[in-house]
């Protein structure tokens, strides 16, 4: 199963929460992530994201996201992967979400503890791995260098 951890672009200020849109910059950010990872997707990848309005357009920019409950600003690493089928899934998944939470699941899922990793505005942790004893990282990327 390959697991992308993508963390929605940036943001506007202001609340409530849920409602934040994407900035300019966020949706450059965004669009230039998304086209990074359509040419490396495989066709049948889903994607699915948190229901706040800045996950949902950063999704967007890569295709039409199935939106998730389990992985809103309030989720747990546990429950986020629980969402994407890791371990033991098949294919490819792309999780679109927030901070902390995202690094807490990479760590999670790379050392079998949830732990403070940061993931920056935008950028994504790739991992591969088939039952969660043996995990790659394949990719770590900021959209700041694409």
């Amino acid at each position: 199963m390959d697991l992308i951890l993508w963390r929605h672009a940036d943001a506007e200020d202001g609340v409530p929460d849920e409602t934040r849109r994407l900035t300019a910059k966020g949706r450059r950010q965004a669009k230039k992530m998304a086209a990074w990872l359509a040419g490396r997707l495989p066709a049948d990848y889903r994607l699915i994201c948190s229901p706040a309005a800045r996950a949902r357009e950063t999704a967007a920019a890569l295709g039409d996201p199935r939106i998730e409950k389990a992985l809103s600003t309030a989720a747990t690493p546990q429950g986020l992967l629980k969402a994407a089928g890791w371990p033991g899934g098949s294919g490819a998944v792309v999780v679109v979400g927030h901070q902390p939470t995202l690094g807490a699941a990479a760590a999670l899922a790379l050392t079998g503890e949830a732990s403070a990793w940061s993931l920056k505005k935008g950028a994504i942790w790739w991992l591969a791995g088939d039952d969660g004893s043996d995990v790659e990282v394949r990719a770590m990327l900021a959209p700041g260098i694409l």
